[in-house]
């Protein structure tokens, strides 16, 4: 028997004699799961425990594939929801019209269900589904769909009006489409499908409702500041005008329009600033919902435009919320290699230096690595700060000046971003476009060329180039370039770039040549489908929470309440291809500071639109050294292990003792190999020596044993413990490494293990009395 009639019989069978599987879920093909999804649907009151706990599993299962529907099945599917009406009182039209945009065949004639559905809709006044409502109404003829347009249109603002003629015109398979962008209000609907946007942005009518809805937004919102329309806070826009117009933002993101970057250089600032001095905003709505579509679809301009918005805005809630929505966007311009890469030159010389005279001064804005700074000179001699006859005679050149050093900076840290989420999707450009727009771009040169790249000379032939100490290759315009990785390399090559950047002293924008490296292990060739590497770990939950957003992973947040004590954190990587999930649980909730427990890693893999788990050894070798480097930083930053100030007892204890000094993880080896490199530069070299997973620092009062993961300190000759707990924004005793020691990447962990090696080595001068207890001298 197979588990499609297992099912089957599960969920028809008054008295059914077969056991409920949950393995006979994951078994069905889609079409399949599309049979038995209109069954599971109209079961209403389901007879047994067994026929429920099928019911369930399956619609789950609709939630997360992408199941296939014959004419039959959506004929049914039909039947389903109007029969669902009389006893959900609700009907969930989206569903219906996901089962026809997935149709394997013709669409079965549906007028009398789709009728009665949407009179029933209309008689409830329940628009929560107003695309699908529409889709459905017009199947059921003009009569039904002018009615439910009316009634849609009451209140809907001149936008949503205007979209609402242009969905009438579209025919009935383009209406289908549209409502795939629906879903916060549908249930048991699959995920959108894969091609729903494309195909909604390739509608001609649509995609020039697209460009003049978002034109009349920008004029309400100039015509809000030049006092032309009263001034309500947030109320500039309708509910199903800021709808409409996040659909339009998304066609016009997708379809990369020339026009989008200029417009919303208007509309931003408008819609975030009021046109008065208060700390009130036009339409958070609809900022809102514009930074979710560049979720979706996000291009270095929007991104740009927005970050400009934040650091302007004056409502006090907003930068806050854009912040961890900028997170998200940044991790998914990562993936959009086609557009991610862009960057304007801003009026930028060669050299990354812009200047503007005013007066007998002169304005520099400089860029330096991922920063831009505005400063002011006269007679070529630097000043310390704007010169008071530039403020009284140019101050609105003193503020375009700044808003171009913040703007310029916003684009450097997007170009940063998107140049390290490349790697998950092994990005490949020409070399003519690389040369021109990234290694010789008089902004994106500072980032670009600090960086290791490859050139394909000839065919598998790659030729490693550091455009900061190497002069450009003489290659064919279209020959391949790509970022270099030192997993693609062997050990020597790999030391030898770590030599020289240490050598020429130069800092990374990220941390590529001493990049941690991920190989699959031999325990996860045996686990096959899982890791457990990080598993068993105890962390302060909340910090590894905001790591999760930091770095563009999915979760919810844990707490007690129903299945809320566990959760997967999951990442999208390789060009939305591979899917990465990090399992964690609740283990103990102690006031402000809950723990977690780290347990399994998983991949899977989109297939048809859906995601199938993969065993480890399919993964892409990049795909899955990349995810494992993420979790190895949420594990190694939050746990407790790393916490100096950790007293409590029991199993906890026991952890944070066992952790805290164990085995090196990649990122900690990575720290040990720099320490190698630049301990002999210090002034304390004589006092340190690296030994195994230690530095050793020996003071005039003791010898110290910092262990390079967790910063923890051992002092001998009894190995008793060392608390020292660094000042915010400090190193150890708030002295920090001396401010000259060059690190070739940014690593709050080493900078912490320098700070504490320094403070350490001239033991006799230090003054915290609670440190001094503990080595044993009397204050």
């Amino acid at each position: 028997m197979t588990a499609a009639t297992r099912l089957t019989r599960l969920l028809n069978d008054p008295e059914p004699t077969e056991e409920f599987r949950y393995e006979d879920v994951a078994r069905l093909s889609d079409q399949e799961l599309g049979d038995l999804l209109p069954t599971a649907y109209g079961l209403g009151r389901a007879p047994t425990h067994r026929a429920t706990l099928a019911r369930h599993a399956v619609e789950d299962a609709g939630r997360e594939r992408q199941p296939r529907y014959t004419p039959e099945a959506c004929r049914r599917m039909f039947e389903a929801l109007l029969a669902g009406t009389r006893v959900r009182d609700w009907a969930d039209l989206t569903l219906g019209a996901g089962a026809l945009v997935r149709c394997t065949g013709p669409w079965p004639e549906l007028s009398a269900p789709a009728r009665a559905l949407a009179e029933f809709i209309l008689a409830k006044d329940d628009l929560r589904q107003p695309y699908a409502l529409l889709a459905v109404a017009g199947l059921a003829g003009e009569e039904t769909l002018r009615a439910v347009t009316d009634r849609l249109g009451r209140d809907a603002g001149p936008v949503g009006l205007a979209e609402l003629a242009v969905i009438t015109r579209l025919t009935d398979a383009e209406r289908m489409l549209l409502s795939e962008a629906e879903q916060d209000y549908s249930f048991t609907s699959p995920p959108p499908h894969p091609d729903a946007w494309r195909g909604i942005a390739d509608i001609p009518a649509y995609a020039e409702f697209a460009r003049a809805a978002l034109g009349e937004a920008a004029d309400r919102a100039d015509a809000l500041h030049a006092g032309k329309i009263p001034y309500r806070a947030d109320k500039a826009f309708t509910d199903r005008e800021v709808a409409a117009l996040g659909h339009a933002a998304r066609v016009a993101l997708l379809r990369d329009e020339p026009w989008l970057p200029a417009l919303l250089d208007r509309l931003l600032p408008g819609i975030t600033l009021a046109p008065t001095t208060a700390r009130t905003v036009p339409s958070q709505a609809l900022l809102y919902e514009l930074a979710r579509a560049a979720q979706d679809f996000p291009t270095p301009e929007m991104v740009t435009a927005l970050r400009h918005v934040r650091t302007t805005v004056r409502h006090a809630g907003v930068p806050k919320q854009l912040a961890k929505m900028l997170k998200k966007i940044d991790a998914a311009l990562a993936e959009r290699t086609d557009v991610a890469l862009r960057l304007p030159a801003l009026g930028f010389e060669g050299g990354g230096v812009l200047r503007r005279e005013a007066g007998e001064y002169a304005a520099v804005v400089r860029v330096d690595g991922t920063t831009a700074e505005l400063t002011w000179e006269k007679n070529g001699r630097p000043l310390r700060s704007v010169p008071a006859p530039v403020r009284r005679d140019h101050p609105d050149l003193v503020k375009e000046l700044r808003d171009l050093a913040k703007r310029a900076g916003s684009q450097l840290a997007t170009l940063v971003r998107a140049l390290e989420g490349g790697y998950t999707v092994d990005a490949v450009h020409p070399y003519g476009w690389w040369r021109t727009g990234l290694a010789t771009h008089p902004l994106a040169r500072s980032v670009v060329r600090r960086l290791i790249w490859e050139v394909e000379t000839a065919p598998g032939d790659w030729r490693p180039v550091l455009p900061e100490t190497d002069d450009l290759p003489d290659a064919p315009e279209d020959a391949a370039v790509r970022l270099w990785h030192p997993l693609r390399s062997d050990p020597d090559a790999v030391r030898a770039w770590r030599d020289l950047l240490t050598e020429r002293r130069i800092r990374q924008p990220f941390k590529q040549a001493f990049r941690e490296i991920y190989l699959l292990t031999p325990a996860e060739e045996t686990t096959r489908t899982y890791s457990n590497r990080f598993a068993a770990h105890l962390v302060h939950y909340r910090r590894m929470f905001a790591l999760f957003r930091a770095r563009g992973w999915k979760s919810d947040l844990l707490g007690h309440w129903s299945d809320g004590e566990q959760d997967g954190a999951v990442r999208t990587l390789g060009a939305g291809e591979w899917q990465v999930r990090f399992l964690h649980s609740l283990a103990d909730w102690d006031g402000d500071e809950p723990l977690a427990s780290t347990d399994q890693v998983r991949f899977s893999r989109r297939v048809e639109g859906a995601w199938r788990e993969a065993p480890l050894a399919e993964v892409p070798p990049l795909v899955f050294s990349e995810a494992m480097r993420d979790v190895d930083l949420f594990v190694g930053v939050t746990s407790v292990a790393a916490d100096p100030e950790w007293a409590d007892g029991g199993p906890v204890r026991a952890y944070w003792e066992r952790a805290g000094f164990a085995e090196l993880t990649a990122s900690a080896e990575a720290r040990r190999d720099v320490l190698g490199r630049i301990l002999p530069r210090l002034k304390i070299a004589g006092r340190c020596s690296l030994d195994g997973r230690f530095l050793v620092v020996r003071g005039e009062l003791r010898t110290y044993r910092i262990h390079l993961g967790s910063a923890n300190i051992l002092m001998e000759p009894d190995d008793s413990y060392l608390c020292i707990v660094p000042a915010r924004g400090k190193g150890a005793d708030g002295k920090g490494a001396d401010g000259k020691v060059f690190l070739p990447f940014e690593d709050e962990r080493l900078s912490l293990i320098l700070s504490k090696a320094f403070l350490l080595a001239d033991d006799t001068r230090i003054t915290d009395a609670s440190i001094l207890a503990q080595i044993g001298r009397v204050a």
